[in-house]
């Protein structure tokens, strides 16, 4: 798991003025689960926003499986095969879901003569949705609302996927059970996945490398086995 898909080097991000991110060096390899975690208000939500375009540079250089990326917004990292699962979810509540995944498909600007091969093959990773399929987005659980918001960001096959705190508001075996599917996807397909998670306990033990960052600062890169005594990963916050 040497290649780096995706990169920032001296990462400047910050608001009104005041720095959150600085001159931040971050990498997610070929291949693995990342999970980053941290204090709240470290800059994690920070550095996956700015990792997408949703919250503008102030300096550094992305770049994606080892070309620099020029980006203007979203839609640059997007068509360079990275997906992002927001926080929150994201779902629109008065639409159905197979409404939010046409838009979906509108966004990833897939082509239409793939779109009914494109969902049937998302169903196939996350076949419990076909039981809400026609159902408005407002009317299902948390956890599903956050299964279609993993759907939507499956839709264009990425090679890299960041997920941005998946678990706010599940319970542990709910998020695990969410989890299972995208993590056994990841090892048959060989994609990338940053999650961001505060539930650390349980994103450990579906990643294969941890980081740990504190006011901004990469303080820790390890393996989730060093972090599995409580008091270590303690120290750390």
């Amino acid at each position: 798991m040497s290649d780096t898909v995706l990169s920032v080097r001296g990462l400047v991000v910050g608001y009104g003025g005041r720095p959150v991110l600085e001159n931040l060096d971050f990498e997610l390899r070929s291949n693995e689960v990342l999970c980053l975690i941290g204090h709240n208000g470290a800059g994690k939500s920070t550095l996956v926003k700015s990792l997408v375009g949703l919250v503008p540079m102030q300096g550094g250089q992305i770049s994606l499986h080892g070309k620099a990326v020029a980006l203007r917004g979203p839609r640059d990292l997007v068509k360079g095969g990275v997906s992002l699962v927001p926080e929150g979810r994201g779902v629109f509540p008065g639409l159905t879901v197979a409404e939010i995944m046409r838009l979906g498909l509108w966004a990833a600007e897939v082509p239409p003569a793939e779109h009914a091969s494109r969902v049937e093959w998302v169903l196939s990773v996350l076949p419990v949705m076909k039981e809400f399929y026609g159902s408005r987005a407002g009317s299902l659980s948390g956890g599903q609302q956050q299964m279609v918001s993993i759907a939507r960001a499956l839709l264009n096959r990425p090679r890299c996927l960041l997920m941005d705190e998946p678990s706010i508001g599940l319970a542990p075996k709910l998020f695990q059970d969410l989890l299972r599917p995208i993590r056994e996807l990841q090892q048959r397909t060989g994609m990338s996945i940053l999650l961001v998670e505060q539930n650390v306990k349980e994103a450990l033990k579906i990643s294969d490398r941890v980081v740990v960052m504190k006011s901004g600062v990469i303080v820790r890169d390890t393996l989730p086995s060093e972090l599995a005594d409580n008091a270590k990963l303690m120290e750390l916050y």
